[in-house]
């Protein structure tokens, strides 16, 4: 078996306790979720035991105060989770899976420390989920265009409107949901905790989807549901500051999913090359072919390196929206580029379902889209340039 860890290149950033977080997560995953993962990508969900296990592991918990529950770890750790998480080769195992980071920062840097009481130990724990419920029909990149709106009606606001393609919109127990307090445009915007089971709350499953089979996506709607005042996140009108909090850490995750992704495209068709004999000699043996090996180890050490690089500034505070914006595009172009050439190696057997090249391939899109399409992402760095 080719050895695809002795390809990565050495970093400054990464000291033991990472190394260590790395084996003992790979151990987990080998376990608990590698040998299942085809099983729970057909049967497009992930069994409800997973969560526990993660918590117990120590995933749940990361880059959270112990006093909810959880363990101070640095944006390195976050990576390596995000990595170890792409090698089963399903994009919506880490979407699924860890959806309440993308979920819960908004609460925890802004809202009430009853709120935080309530919901962040149970979330940490794998007992209760958390999704985040931004994009409607009308609105996705474009979040000032929201139009789910909340009308103050003594001490509760009113909530009525649609959500929609919302990552574990079936399992959550609460939505942290962007919706419209104000007059247009990002001033008008408001977060709020609305807990599923409230009075007017429905979802439908949405299981149609090119990739991210096993992650669960819905269509929540809300029909004049009644939610206490007291579960706003931040200030009335403030939502958006809340809401874009958390956009850093949320395209560090996306990159490394990506280069690990594309690790794993390397990976599988090298070995595939070594074994698979063509024109009387093994496939690798064939200049044409190492060639595309070559191009794909540059790109993902290219990109390693944007990564290690951006989550340090991040840590520094010094990132700059320009650089998390380039650097997503830049890990889902190499995903792109490596999960064609490692088809075009297999061929036929990369197009088969329950091949990792298979699953990747399909979910090349969701990356290049979820979290900021490319093209939002580039106009969003070109406009940073001040040109």
């Amino acid at each position: 078996m080719y050895d695809i860890d002795a390809s990565r290149m050495a970093s400054p950033f990464y000291d033991e306790g990472h190394q260590e977080w790395r084996t003992q997560l790979r151990r987990f995953v080998d376990r608990e979720i590698t040998p299942y993962i085809t099983q729970w990508d057909e049967d497009g969900q992930l069994p409800a035991e997973l969560w526990k296990k993660a918590a117990e592991v120590g995933l749940l918990q990361m880059s959270y105060p112990e006093n909810y529950g959880g363990i101070e770890t640095d944006v390195f750790h976050m990576i390596v989770a995000a990595e170890e998480l792409a090698r089963p080769g399903a994009g919506g195992l880490y979407a699924s899976l860890m959806v309440h980071g993308i979920a819960l920062p908004p609460l925890l840097h802004y809202g009430s420390e009853a709120l935080k009481d309530q919901v962040i130990p149970s979330v940490l724990r794998g007992d209760k989920h958390i999704s985040l419920a931004i994009t409607e029909p009308g609105a996705g990149s474009d979040v000032a265009n929201l139009q789910c709106r909340a009308e103050r009606d003594g001490d509760d606001y009113i909530v009525t409107g649609e959500k929609t393609y919302i990552t574990g919109g079936m399992r959550a127990n609460w939505f942290t949901a962007a919706v419209r307090t104000g007059e247009e445009g990002f001033g008008g915007i408001s977060l709020l905790l609305i807990p599923a089971d409230t009075k007017g709350v429905s979802r439908q499953l949405l299981d149609k989807k090119q990739g991210w089979w096993c992650s669960d996506t819905a269509s929540i709607f809300f029909d004049q549901v009644r939610v206490p005042a007291s579960n706003l996140i931040g200030g009335e009108n403030q939502g958006f500051l809340p809401i874009v909090h958390n956009f850093n850490r949320e395209r560090l995750g996306i990159a490394a999913s990506c280069v690990e992704f594309s690790r794993v495209c390397l990976q599988d068709a090298i070995e595939w090359a070594q074994e698979r004999q063509t024109f009387g000699k093994r496939l690798a043996n064939h200049q044409v072919i190492r060639h595309k090996f070559a191009q794909m180890l540059q790109r993902i050490n290219a990109t390693q390196a944007y990564l290690d690089l951006c989550a340090w500034a991040e840590q520094q505070h010094q990132l700059k929206v320009a650089d998390i914006a380039l650097l997503k595009v830049q890990a889902t172009e190499t995903l792109e580029f490596c999960a064609r050439e490692a088809m075009q190696v297999l061929g036929g057997a990369g197009y088969m379902r329950g091949s990792r090249i298979e699953r990747i391939y399909r979910e090349v899109r969701v990356n290049a889209i979820g979290g900021g399409s490319e093209e939002i992402m580039r106009d969003l760095a070109s406009r940073q340039m001040g040109i």
